[in-house]
C-alpha cells in the first residue's frame, strides 16, 4: 500500500508541478518516477527531504523574476526543469532508497540520501540568491571578479545562501533520526552539502563547458544555440560535462561527504 500511495503522489506532484510552470513535460515524468519510487520505497522521512529540496528550489528559481532576468541567458536552461535536471538532482536519491528497501538496516544510505540532497539544495539556493549580491561574484577559483551569472562565481551572500539550503535539510534529517544527538546530525549534512555545492562551482570554474555568444556578447552554458537562436562557440572546459553532470557530481560529493563524517563520528 505504501508503494502504491508512494506512486500516486508522485504522479499527482509530478503533473502539479507541471501546471505551476516548475517542470517542463519531460521533467514531469522524471519526477512521477523518481518521486514515486522514494515516497513509495523510503515513506515519509525520505519524502519530507525531497519534498523540502523541490518545493523550496521551485520558489527560489522563480522569486525575484524580474530582477534575475538578466541572467536567465547565461544558464543552459530556464526555470522549468526538465528530465536531465531532475535526474541529476534526484536519481542518486532514487537509487540509494532502492538499495535501502533491500538493506533497511544500513543507516548509512540514508546519511547518504540526505547528504546528497543538501548538496543540490545549497547549490541551488546559492545559484538563486547569489545573483542577487550587491558586489560581483569572484571566480572561486582565483578570486577574479567575474560578471553575476558566471559558473564558478561565489559571492558572501551565495555561501550563506548554501548554508541555508542544506542547513534546512539537515534539520529534516535529525528530526527523523533520533537515535542521533540533533546537532551532529545537522553538522553531517551541513558538511556535505556544502562540500557538493564547493565542489560544483569548482567544476563550473575549471571543466564544465562555457560558451560564447557572438550576438549578444555574452558568456554562458547554452550549446550548441544561444537563447536568441544564434550559435555558440567553446570557451573553456569540456563539451560533455554540462550542467546537469555537475550537477549529479555535486550531489555524488555531498553523499560521499555526509557519509564519511559519519563513519568518523560514529
Amino acid at each position: 500500500m505504501q508503494i502504491v500511495i508512494g506512486v500516486f503522489l508522485g504522479v499527482l506532484i509530478g503533473f502539479a508541478a507541471y501546471k505551476l510552470g516548475a517542470l517542463s513535460v519531460s521533467g514531469a515524468a522524471a519526477a512521477a518516477v523518481v518521486g514515486g519510487m522514494i515516497f513509495g520505497l523510503g515513506g515519509l522521512p525520505w519524502a519530507v527531504l525531497l519534498l523540502l529540496f523541490f518545493i523550496s528550489s521551485s520558489l527560489l528559481s522563480r522569486a525575484y523574476s524580474r530582477r534575475k532576468k538578466d541572467m536567465k541567458e547565461k544558464f543552459a536552461k530556464g526555470s522549468r526543469r526538465d528530465y536531465g535536471q531532475v535526474l541529476a538532482n534526484g536519481g542518486l536519491g532514487a537509487v540509494l532508497v532502492l538499495v535501502f528497501w533491500f538493506a533497511p538496516d544500513q543507516v548509512w544510505l540514508w546519511i547518504a540520501f540526505a547528504g546528497s540532497l543538501a548538496a543540490v539544495n545549497a547549490d541551488t539556493w546559492g545559484t538563486e540568491l547569489g545573483v542577487l549580491s550587491p558586489t560581483s561574484p569572484r571566480l572561486i577559483t582565483n578570486g577574479k571578479v567575474v560578471a553575476r551569472g558566471t559558473s564558478g562565481g561565489v559571492t558572501l551572500i551565495g555561501y550563506l545562501a548554501s548554508l541555508g539550503g542544506a542547513g534546512l535539510i539537515g534539520i529534516a534529517t535529525a528530526l527523523f533520526t533520533p537515535a542521533v544527538p540533533g546537532l551532529e546530525v545537522v553538522f553531517i549534512i551541513v558538511f556535505g552539502g556544502l562540500a557538493g555545492a564547493t565542489i560544483d562551482s569548482i567544476l563550473g570554474a575549471t571543466v564544465q563547458g562555457v560558451y560564447y555568444c557572438p550576438s549578444c556578447d555574452k558568456e554562458t552554458e547554452s550549446y550548441p544555440n544561444h537563447h536568441c537562436g544564434t550559435e555558440t562557440s567553446q570557451l573553456r572546459g569540456w563539451r560533455w560535462l554540462n550542467n546537469d553532470l555537475v550537477n549529479l557530481v555535486c550531489s555524488l560529493i555531498g553523499a560521499g561527504a555526509a557519509v564519511v563524517v559519519w563513519q568518523l563520528l560514529g
